[in-house]
């Protein structure tokens, strides 16, 4: 009877440390890369978008390689130079996301890792502490236990307890295993995005390399026609179609942007008056209407003005509003931006060296657009600009006051 209870004791000894234990020290949960905030997808689709762009590059070298013996062809060559410009910028910008999504990728896998291993660390201890806890109390007989039951409700009772004992002992072990095999995941994924990030700056480095040496053939091209400007003549009906089709294409632009806010029941708000686009340059070269062609010499009709200024200026935003287009413009403005201001009002930028917005962003006045280049038809820095009211040109030195034209006041 002694020895009953004597395991009877020993029997409610240990279930009472091991629930005190659970208590004090619950088995804490794995920790699941499924809840970061940034996902391996989602850098694969800016990958994929990478993949594309690069495609993109290879058709316009193609284009160029097929050209590149003919000098009549000194600004088609130029324009497909700057396509490709434009295309390696977006590249930088991608790799740069890229770039972006690793640092937060990595943050969060460094976090994961520094939890994990302190829910391991705890997992070990209780481990040790039950190791410890039976070295001391000596093997337990479960079937001695239950054999000196002195009832079948006891007998149950008994069960049940040695049961709890087994499964707790089972889920310490199972779980102290489960959080080192998902420690060592953790790291080894946090390797390979350090790997791949490496791999991204590796690209980013290349990339600008390749930009600076497409912008120094664009430079030379250009010098290029300069000095023959006879290769690169263009009638004045081409320029008026090419202004005939811009106004076309903002117009169907604005009607689609107005229904899509008027479904939002939203509108466009915006200043009374104009920005100048570039504060420290306020003398034009080239008046709106009528003037004469920069390549052949002609008169030639002039959808806005021209303000020259250095490679890399920053172009602000006239009024605030929504970015209608952010696109390349072959054979006519280059890079350019339009944003709508609303009631028919909006604003062009051309010649963009690169530009800063894409569509559909809102704008604030006075925010960048995009850097003053040569982009397009032309052949010298400088910022073409137009101006609609009501959806028709009209010459934007009328909203401005101290411009000046080839050094004389306007």
């Amino acid at each position: 009877m002694g020895k009953r209870n004597g395991c009877t004791a020993l029997l409610g000894r240990i279930l009472s440390v091991l629930l005190a234990l659970a208590m004090l020290m619950p088995l804490p949960m794995v920790i699941s890369p499924d809840v970061m905030a940034v996902t391996q997808a989602e850098i694969d689709s800016l990958k994929a978008d990478a993949g594309d762009l690069d495609r993109q590059k290879a058709e316009l070298q193609k284009q160029l390689k097929a050209i590149a013996a003919d000098k009549n062809k000194a600004m088609d060559q130029k324009e497909l130079l700057e396509q490709q410009v434009d295309v390696i910028q977006s590249e930088i910008g991608n790799i740069n996301q890229q770039i972006g999504k690793y640092d937060e990728l990595i943050a969060q896998a460094q976090s994961g890792i520094a939890e994990t291993e302190q829910e391991e660390a705890k997992l070990y201890e209780l481990f040790c502490q039950r190791v410890r806890y039976m070295e001391e109390e000596g093997d337990v007989n479960y079937w001695a236990i239950l054999f000196n039951a002195a009832s079948f409700s006891d007998l149950l009772d008994r069960l049940i307890m040695v049961d709890e004992i087994m499964e707790y002992d089972n889920a310490v072990m199972d779980s102290l295993a489960t959080t080192r095999r998902q420690l060592q995941e953790d790291k080894t994924q946090l390797e390979q995005a350090r790997v791949e990030q490496q791999t991204a700056k590796d690209k980013q480095v290349a990339a600008r390399k390749e930009l600076e040496s497409r912008e120094a053939e664009v430079d030379k091209l250009i010098a290029q026609i300069n000095k023959e400007k006879k290769q690169v003549e263009h009638s004045v009906k081409e320029l008026e179609a090419l202004a005939k089709k811009m106004d076309e294409e903002i117009a169907r632009k604005q009607r689609e942007l107005a229904a899509q806010l008027e479904a939002q029941g939203k509108k466009i708000t915006s200043e009374s008056g104009y920005k100048w686009p570039l504060p420290d340059y306020t003398n034009l070269s080239s008046l709106f209407a009528g003037r004469k062609d920069p390549f052949t010499g002609k008169p030639a009709t002039h959808s806005g003005i021209d303000v020259p200024a250095p490679k890399g200026v920053k172009i602000l935003s006239a009024k605030s509003g929504v970015v209608l287009t952010s696109a390349y413009n072959k054979g006519g403005y280059g890079n350019y931006v339009v944003v709508d201001h609303g009631n028919g009002n909006t604003t062009l930028y051309a010649h963009m060296n690169s530009r800063a917005v894409k569509a559909g962003d809102v704008v604030k006045q006075g925010q960048v657009l995009g850097y003053v280049g040569t982009t397009g038809r032309s052949t010298g820095n400088h910022l073409h600009y137009e101006i609609r009211e009501k959806n028709v040109r009209i010459d934007p030195v009328t909203r401005y006051s101290g411009l000046t034209y080839k050094g004389k006041k306007l």
